[in-house]
């Protein structure tokens, strides 16, 4: 199987590719509390896909979303230059990153990242981090 250079795609060809990677992500999910499953394929600078799900935990405080758990293991491996990060899960509506997600992303990009959000058939739109945060919180 050939390898993609993820990064050579053309615009939509890569949103779709992402946003394919994320529902397959999905299917990590461990959300048996909300039974809300979400997915996220973060691609990096170097052209790394980093996949997350969301984890629950009883006490819903541990609970983590599935962009932070692709920013975490991606960071964890010395990636902190994100190009893209497509969200799905099992809704009929665009999912959109949380707030805390958004604040998350918002430490490693200052607002041109795509993010793409897409609903459970696969249709997606995609806005920048500034559109979806428009006015960060730094220190």
């Amino acid at each position: 199987m050939e390898k993609i250079n993820f990064l050579e795609l053309p615009d939509k060809e890569l949103e779709k590719e992402l946003v394919s990677i994320s529902i397959k992500a999905k299917g990590h999910s461990y959300s048996p509390y909300s039974k809300f499953k979400v997915g996220a394929a973060l691609l990096t600078q170097n052209g790394k896909i980093y996949i997350g799900a969301n984890i629950e935990n009883a006490s819903f405080g541990a609970t983590i979303c599935a962009e932070r758990t692709a920013v975490i293991k991606a960071v964890s491996d010395g990636e902190n230059k994100f190009i893209a990060i497509a969200i799905t899960s099992d809704s009929d509506n665009y999912t959109y990153p949380c707030g805390i997600c958004r604040q998350v992303l918002s430490e490693f990009d200052k607002g041109d990242m795509k993010v793409i959000c897409s609903n459970n058939s696969g249709k997606f739109r995609v806005l920048t981090l500034r559109e979806l945060m428009p006015e960060i919180f730094e220190l």
